[in-house]
């Protein structure tokens, strides 16, 4: 096989992937009904992950992307996190995504610690917060402080909101969160 051929096979073949990673309505333009229209506007569009993929596509993704990868580097020191699933009811993704497993178990903690109230019964005061600190990377911080609670509700809901804030390399990163609880339960948990 000539030099030149096995090249063209290796170019073929990584398009060929490429286009299998690229979700339908991005590979054909909405010629089959999809929206081109997307609201940006919400802080929960933020994901780490745009939208669902087959299996198929994150496997050719992933294989694209660990090439892409090695050969560019780490392309203006932007990483990003996967979100662990254990803590998905106390931070949000837009948080998650910033941080690594460790960092996000600790701003899970600074959550429950800074919506803890006297008793379960009591809703956490307005302004009380928690802070914490990286033990992995340098220059990474946060923290969670409630900055409004209502009583219960007709549902008998009790809800409060949270703002989350994360210093990643002198970046700020922030989120505010609704969070509620159903009393007598103690824990707040993100509210859809």
């Amino acid at each position: 096989m000539t030099p030149t051929l096995r090249s063209t096979g290796i170019l073929a073949s990584m398009l060929a992937l490429a286009a299998l990673a690229a979700p339908a309505h991005a590979q054909f333009g909405g010629v089959f009904g999809g929206s081109r229209n997307r609201n940006s506007s919400s802080d929960e569009q933020d994901k780490c992950t745009e939208q669902k993929r087959s299996t198929g596509s994150r496997v050719a993704g992933g294989i694209l992307g660990s090439i892409a990868g090695s050969v560019a580097g780490n392309v203006g020191g932007l990483i990003t996190y996967v979100p662990v699933a254990v803590f998905a009811d106390q931070i949000t993704a837009s948080i998650a995504c910033r941080l690594d497993p460790e960092e996000q178990e600790k701003a899970a903690d600074a959550t429950l610690e800074a919506t803890r109230g006297v008793d379960e019964n009591t809703a956490p005061e307005v302004g009380q917060m928690a802070e914490w600190t990286s033990e992995t990377r340098e220059d990474v911080s946060g923290t969670s402080t409630v900055v409004a609670s209502n009583d219960v509700d007709e549902n008998g809901l009790q809800c409060i909101s949270v703002a989350d804030v994360i210093i990643v390399k002198g970046e700020e990163t922030r989120a505010e969160k609704r969070m509620c609880r159903r009393p007598p339960a103690a824990r707040y948990s993100i509210a859809a």
